[in-house]
């Protein structure tokens, strides 16, 4: 019996992580055009992984020379624990968006914009097979907060402005295939080649325009030229920006500094620099 007035000690309890740590399996990969490639990672470990949002990052851990999946950091600070990693053992790590998301069928897709061989991620995908194993950090599932690494929060702006080039377009296709069929939204993608283009599935109200690559021109200032171009509609906007850095800043300068838009209403994420 606990005396009158007594203090009880609380249980202790054990907060759940907000991230999921695992293994990823490839069950699938095709090219969807010539220089991006989309794989499908599916199985136990992948219904764990929760997505908060169309444009949701997560980590990717690529196996080191030799490995046929890398070793995953162990502990509750899982980025503590890959810094702690001695040298030899470190798996790369890499950010990537998912594509799409399946919770039902445990299976997510991410898309690898190729760029030859120049860093681990691009290699692993030019080579990757199903059965493949890389790792993967992403948020859980059965996480209910906020989720980490999600930008896109359009509120009730009228009308939306998507831009980025190849390693943006994973967030923009899954962006664009979200919106509801009376949307109204303008697109401006820059792509390696013509051939580089996607079927986007969108309604009547969203115009998509693909810029393939030109040798001499930055393509931060091409899209900013055809921005410059288009007739953009009235009301409220909201602009989500990402890509390479230099491309980015371009686009920022243009509708912040040119076009007046509120810095604070809208969305500019470097994801890669030259």
């Amino acid at each position: 019996m606990t005396a009158p007035n007594a203090t009880v000690a609380p249980r202790p309890t054990t907060a759940r992580p907000t991230s999921t740590v695992c293994h990823a399996t490839v069950t699938a990969a095709r090219l969807v055009t010539p220089n991006m490639m989309r794989v499908t990672f599916g199985g136990g470990p992948i219904a764990t992984v929760g997505s908060g949002g169309y444009d949701q990052r997560v980590k990717i851990l690529l196996p080191l020379d030799g490995e046929d999946r890398p070793q995953l950091p162990a502990g509750d600070d899982w980025y503590q624990a890959w810094r702690a990693m001695p040298e030899a053992l470190q798996p790369p790590m890499r950010t990537y968006t998912i594509r799409e998301h399946r919770p039902e069928l445990a299976e997510i897709d991410i898309d690898f914009a190729l760029h030859g061989d120049a860093g681990p991620a691009t290699r692993w995908a030019n080579r990757v097979r199903p059965g493949a194993v890389l790792g993967l950090v992403a948020p859980a599932a059965h996480h209910q907060g906020e989720s980490v690494g999600v930008e896109y929060r359009p509120g009730a702006a009228d009308w939306q402005l998507l831009v980025g080039d190849a390693t943006a377009l994973p967030a923009i296709g899954a962006i664009v295939e979200s919106l509801p069929p009376d949307a109204v939204a303008r697109v401006l993608v820059s792509v390696p080649a013509e051939d580089d283009a996607q079927a986007l599935v969108a309604g009547p109200g969203v115009e998509i325009r693909w810029l393939a690559e030109e040798t001499g021109v930055e393509p931060g200032d091409r899209l900013v030229a055809e921005l410059a171009g288009l007739d953009l509609p009235a009301g409220t906007p909201y602009a989500w920006v990402a890509g390479e850095a230099g491309l980015v800043a371009a686009l920022r300068r243009h509708l912040l500094g040119d076009l007046g838009w509120d810095r604070r209403s809208h969305y500019f994420g470097g994801y890669w620099r030259h």
